[in-house]
């Protein structure tokens, strides 16, 4: 079993930067993609951001130069920076951590969320 802790949400005004953070915890796996994915009201969740073990990177079309995303595998921990925050950014941040288990299988978990908004 996966636990997921998601922190570094909170209220910015455009233009400003938030750290989230999400640390993966338990045993038995290995952790094989780490990604970042938001969900505005009204809307579908869409991938923001996601890191694969060997450290490729991809981003969505709306938050490239903007946000970054990093991992410190030690920690086990997945981190978004989010620079030069628009309005249309506020959404529900949710981090969603793929493993691989001991009987090879790969699982999905998801964080509780943290709410993200910027005021204009």
């Amino acid at each position: 079993q996966v636990q997921l802790v998601e922190s570094g949400g909170g209220l910015v005004q455009a233009g400003g930067s938030l750290r989230l953070s999400c640390a993966a915890s338990g045993s038995g796996f290995s952790i094989n993609a780490m990604g970042w994915y938001r969900q505005a009201p009204g809307k579908q969740r869409e991938l923001v951001a996601r890191i694969i073990s060997g450290g490729s990177t991809n981003y969505a079309d709306s938050v490239k130069g903007r946000f970054t995303i990093s991992r410190d595998n030690a920690k086990n921990t997945v981190y978004l920076q989010m620079n030069s925050l628009k309005p249309e950014d506020t959404a529900v941040y949710y981090c969603r951590v793929t493993v691989r288990t001991t009987d090879w299988a790969l699982r999905d978990y998801w964080g509780q969320g943290t709410q993200v908004t910027v005021s204009s």
